[in-house]
C-alpha cells in the first residue's frame, strides 16, 4: 500500500519527489492576472493546484445554465506550464440559486435554527435534493475533464463536516431512523443499547426516534452518542457518492482533505481513511492551545495513522496568520520553515496552501497566502520561494517512512463519549489527555505512531492508552496481549470504563483493563481545574485522582496528599513478557517525561538524545537513505550529535542548530 501511495504522490509532483502546491480561486480575480498567477507559480516551484474547490456558482449559476469556459481557460493556462491541477467537484457549497428554490435543504442547529445562505456549507448532509444537484455537478465536471492530462488529483467537496456535520431538521430525522433500523434490526435491541428504561425513555417503534435536539435536561448520552456515530456516516456517504461517479469517469486518484485538528471532533476518520486513495489533510496553527505546535505534531503523527503508515498530503496550511481565531496571530521569523519541517518529518510528501493570492474581498480576506496583499516585494513572498527551493533539495525524502517503535492509541468514539454530557469532570477532555501524553513522548524524544483500537499492535514495544474511555472487550484483549507478547504499556485515568454502547462496565474500574493492570477503583476523586496534588516520589499531578486499591501490582507512588491521600497514584504490574504501568492523575510535564523515558527504557525503545522541550528529532528511512530532522523551536543553538549531509543549508552536517533552526540531515551510513 505504501509503494502505491508513494507513486501517486510522485504524479502529483511531476517527479520532483515533495509536492509543493496550494489552492487557487481564480474566479476572484479578472482574468489578466491568470497569467501573472502562473508564471509567479513557475517561479516558487509550484507544482499542484487545486481549483474549482467552490467553484458550483461559476459552473452553474442558474438553473440549466452552465459555462465551462472560464475553468476551460485556466485549465488550458495551468497545463501549458506544466502545473499538475487537484481538480475540485464544486460541491463545497450550493450555488445560491439551489438553496432559495429549495429552503428545506437548509441545515438545521441544534436549538431548532435554520441556518440561511450567506456562508459555507449550507444544506443538510441527509438532503436527498441537495445530493441530486451536487451529483449533477459532479457528473459534468468529471465528463467535461475526466481524462484531461493536467488532472492528477480528484478534490471532493471540501473540509466534509466542518460546518453542518450536525444537522437536526426532519430530513436528517428520518435518515437517522433508517440509520438506526440497519444498526439494531429490531427496537428492543436499540432500548438496550441507549438504556432507555431510564427516565421513561423505551421506544415502541423506531418511527418515535427523533435526533438529539436540545432538550430541558441532560440528554441520553446512547442516543448522543448514535446520533454523532450517524452524523459521521452521513458525511462520508456524501463522499462515496461523488467519488463512485468519478470513479465511473476517470482512473485519476480520489480523496477529500481531512480536518485532523484540535477544533474538529465530529468526523470518525478512522471510518473514512479506507475510502482515501491518498490521505490528504488541513491543518492550522491553533494559537488558542496552550501548546499549538505540539497539537500540530500530534495531528500529523495521527494522519499518517489514517495513512497506515504511508506518506500523505498536507492538502491546507497557511503561510502566517488565519482569519477564524479570535486573535489571528502572524508567524515568528522560521516559524513557517519549522511547521512545514515537522509536517514533513511525520510524513507528509506533499505541502500545500491555502490559498495563492490572497483574497481582496469575502472572508477571508485577512487569511495569508503565498502571494500576499503586498505582492513580490515582501518578505512574506521571498520566503514562499525559499521554502519552494528547500522542498525541492527534500525530493529524495519521498517514500521513505517514519521510524517509531512506540504507538499511541486514539479514537473518535472515545473523544465523544468523554466530552459528551454528564461527565465527572469538565476539566477532563480528551485531547487534552492525548495531547499531553504525545508531548511527554516528544519531550523525551521518543518517536510514535498513533493507531485506532483493535489496530495492528505487533511490532510495538511501548504502547500509550491514554483516557480510552470507549473500548470493546475485542480490542482491550488485543492490549493485554500485546502485553503478554512483550509490550510495556502505559494506560491513563477514565480509560475503560464503558463498552461500545456507552455501558459502564461494573465490577471496578478500569473496567476493561482491571485484570490487566492489577488494580480496582471504587470511586472517582477528580481535582478542581486549579488543583494540583503532591505524589510521595516528589512530583505533581493534576485534573484527576481516584480511591484506587492494587489486586496484583506494585505501586511506584501515592497520593501524598488531595482527595485520594495514601492511595496508589501510580502502579506497574508484570504481565507476560511486558508490563502493563496506570496512572491515576496527569503527571506535570517534567514528570510526565521522565515517565515516558522510563518505560521507553524498560521497553527497549530507543530515543533520540538532545530531544526536549525546545527540540523536536523524528527519523524517516527508506530505499534513499536515513533522514534526520532536527527542529529547534527555542531561543538557544543546541548540539546533536550527528554526521552526514544537511539538506536545508546544503553542506556537510555540523551537529550545530541555531536558535529557532532546522536541520534535516541525510546521514551517513
Amino acid at each position: 500500500m505504501a509503494a502505491a501511495v508513494s507513486d501517486r504522490i510522485a504524479t502529483l509532483s511531476a517527479g520532483r519527489g515533495l509536492v509543493f502546491g496550494c489552492d487557487y480561486n481564480p474566479e476572484q480575480w479578472d482574468r489578466s492576472v491568470w497569467p501573472e498567477d502562473v508564471r509567479l507559480m513557475q517561479a516558487a516551484g509550484v507544482g499542484l493546484v487545486a481549483i474549482n474547490i467552490f467553484g458550483w456558482s461559476s459552473i452553474n449559476p442558474a438553473r440549466g445554465v452552465w459555462d465551462f469556459s472560464a475553468l476551460d481557460e485556466i485549465i488550458g493556462l495551468l497545463h501549458a506550464a506544466g502545473i499538475r491541477i487537484n481538480l475540485g467537484t464544486g460541491t463545497a457549497s450550493p450555488a445560491p440559486w439551489v438553496t432559495a428554490a429549495h429552503p428545506e435543504i437548509l441545515p438545521v442547529g441544534e436549538d431548532g435554527t435554520v441556518f440561511q445562505q450567506g456562508g459555507r456549507q449550507g444544506y443538510c448532509p441527509s438532503s436527498p435534493l441537495f445530493r441530486a444537484y451536487a451529483a449533477d455537478v459532479v457528473t459534468r465536471v468529471a465528463e467535461r475533464y475526466g481524462n484531461h492530462p493536467a488532472v492528477a488529483l480528484w478534490h471532493v467537496s471540501n473540509e466534509l463536516g466542518c460546518h453542518n456535520a450536525l444537522c437536526y431538521c426532519d430530513t436528517s430525522a428520518e435518515a437517522f431512523r433508517g440509520w438506526l433500523r440497519d444498526r439494531y434490526d429490531d427496537i428492543d435491541a436499540l432500548n438496550r443499547a441507549w438504556g432507555t428504561t431510564f427516565w421513561s425513555q423505551r421506544y415502541s417503534d423506531f418511527d418515535d426516534v427523533r435526533v438529539p435536539a436540545q432538550a430541558l435536561s441532560l440528554r441520553n448520552p446512547g442516543q448522543i452518542l448514535d446520533f454523532q456515530r450517524f452524523s459521521s456516516d452521513e458525511q462520508l456517504s456524501l463522499y462515496r457518492a461523488e467519488a463512485a461517479i468519478l470513479r465511473e469517469r476517470s482512473e485519476v486518484p480520489v480523496t477529500t482533505n481531512f480536518m485532523v485538528t484540535a477544533h474538529i471532533r465530529n468526523l470518525d476518520y478512522w471510518t473514512w481513511a479506507g475510502e482515501m486513495d491518498l490521505i490528504a489533510n488541513d491543518h492550522y496553527l491553533d494559537r488558542r492551545l496552550d501548546d499549538a505546535r505540539g497539537e500540530l505534531s500530534f495531528a500529523a503523527d495521527l494522519t499518517r495513522g489514517l495513512a497506515q503508515g504511508a506518506p500523505w498530503l498536507l492538502m491546507e496550511t497557511s503561510t502566517g496568520a488565519v482569519n477564524w481565531q479570535p486573535y489571528n496571530l502572524a508567524k515568528d521569523r522560521g516559524e513557517l520553515q519549522r511547521n512545514v519541517a515537522a509536517h514533513v518529518a511525520r510524513g507528509a510528501d506533499g505541502i500545500c496552501f491555502f490559498q495563492w493570492r490572497a483574497s481582496t474581498q469575502g472572508a477571508e480576506k485577512y487569511h495569508t497566502a503565498l502571494v500576499p496583499h503586498a505582492g513580490e516585494d515582501s518578505a512574506q513572498w521571498r520566503e514562499v520561494v525559499e521554502l519552494g527551493g528547500l522542498l525541492d533539495r527534500l525530493g529524495e525524502i519521498a517514500g521513505t517512512e517514519v521510524v517509531a517503535d512506540a504507538a499511541l492509541l486514539f479514537s473518535w468514539e472515545s473523544w465523544w463519549a468523554v466530552e459528551n454530557e454528564g461527565r465527572p469532570s469538565e476539566a477532563l477532555t480528551y485531547l487534552g489527555q492525548v495531547h499531553a501524553a504525545h508531548r511527554a513522548l516528544a519531550d523525551a524524544g521518543i518517536t510514535t505512531d498513533v493507531v485506532r483500537p483493535g489496530g495492528d499492535l505487533d511490532g510495538y514495544r511501548l504502547l500509550i492508552v491514554p483516557a480510552l474511555h470507549l473500548i470493546s472487550d475485542a480490542d482491550a484483549a488485543a492490549i493485554a496481549t500485546a502485553v503478554e507478547h512483550g509490550a510495556t504499556a502505559l494506560i491513563t485515568f477514565f480509560s475503560g470504563i464503558v463498552d461500545e454502547e456507552d455501558r459502564v462496565r461494573t465490577g471496578g474500574y478500569p473496567g476493561a483493563f482491571r485484570d490487566l493492570l492489577g488494580i480496582r477503583s471504587e470511586e472517582f476523586a477528580p481535582l478542581l481545574p486549579d488543583e494540583s496534588v503532591f505524589l510521595t516520589d516528589g512530583t505533581t499531578g493534576s485534573v484527576w485522582s481516584e480511591r484506587l486499591e492494587v489486586t496484583d501490582a506494585e505501586v511506584v507512588a501515592s497520593f501524598a496528599d488531595g482527595p485520594s491521600a495514601g492511595g496508589p497514584a501510580l502502579t506497574r504490574r508484570s504481565a507476560g513478557a511486558g508490563e502493563a504501568w496506570f496512572a491515576a492523575t496527569q503527571p506535570d510535564r517534567i514528570a510526565y517525561r521522565d515517565l515516558m523515558a522510563r518505560l521507553a527504557g524498560t521497553a527497549g525503545v530507543e530515543a533520540h538524545p538532545g530531544a526536549n522541550h525546545d527540540v523536536e528529532i523524528v527519523r524517516r528511512a527508506g530505499a534513499a537513505g536515513s533522514f534526520l530532522f532536527i527542529i529547534n523551536h527555542g531561543e538557544t543553538g543546541v548540539e546533536i550529535s550527528t554526521t552526514g549531509h544537511d539538506l536545508v543549508t546544503d553542506a556537510p552536517a555540523t551537529g550545530f542548530v541555531p536558535a529557532g533552526a532546522v536541520r534535516i540531515i541525510k546521514e551517513d551510513v
